[in-house]
């Protein structure tokens, strides 16, 4: 049997394609989209909102080190977003293998006691800009800021909720250049070693 593959990803370097494809071609649920659909529905939030939220570190480190003690501040909007994640991806999980990207998958994960294939997908900044205004185009905002912002972000939400460094390759089985070894490339490893994987 597969393992759950989870998928962290810099922006711009391919990782949710890579995951998709994985899936695909193992014939396993991928779960990204779904994840924020069910949050959703869990909720009661819309679903823009959700998706606004996602794998975003939405509060000022001056709000997070005043309320951390604070019961009023585990009720935030994001705090049950992340919540209510956490526990659809475990629920996932227990039911079979499957790929998931991004939302701190791997460490809730190893958190539950759920063994799986984590993967971390990176890239130079050259090809991520190149990739991000093939996939997204152009918009009013500089495509390096929009980079950066974007992992800033998801830097700053893994860091609070895991207590880890975001790409430390020490939290990964593997960690994989797509700028250098091609989208097609990255698949065909990941594959390689879920069709291997030993717990």
């Amino acid at each position: 049997m597969y393992p759950v593959i989870t998928i962290s990803r810099e922006f711009g370097s391919g990782g949710h394609s890579i995951g998709m494809a994985v899936a695909e071609k193992l014939g396993i649920p991928f779960l990204d989209s779904k994840i924020v659909e069910e949050v959703a529905k869990e909720s009661g939030f819309a679903k823009e909102y959700v998706k606004e939220q996602d794998e975003m570190a939405t509060y000022p480190e001056l709000f997070i080190t005043s309320n951390i003690f604070s019961t009023n501040y585990l009720d935030t909007p994001q705090e049950q977003i992340q919540q209510l994640q956490s526990e659809y991806i475990i629920e996932q999980a227990k039911k079979g293998p499957c790929v998931i990207a991004g939302r701190c998958a791997d460490y809730v994960l190893e958190n539950a006691g759920i063994p799986a294939l984590n993967v971390f997908i990176h890239a130079s900044m050259e090809y991520r800009k190149k990739r991000v205004l093939e996939v997204y185009g152009e918009t009013d905002v500089k495509i390096e800021k929009r980079i950066e912002k974007k992992d800033k972000g998801r830097k700053s939400y893994y860091r609070y909720y895991t207590d880890r460094k975001f790409g430390d390759a020490k939290n990964y089985a593997l960690c994989l250049n797509s700028g250098i070894l091609g989208i097609d490339k990255c698949i065909d490893f990941i594959i390689d070693v879920a069709e291997n994987f030993e717990e």
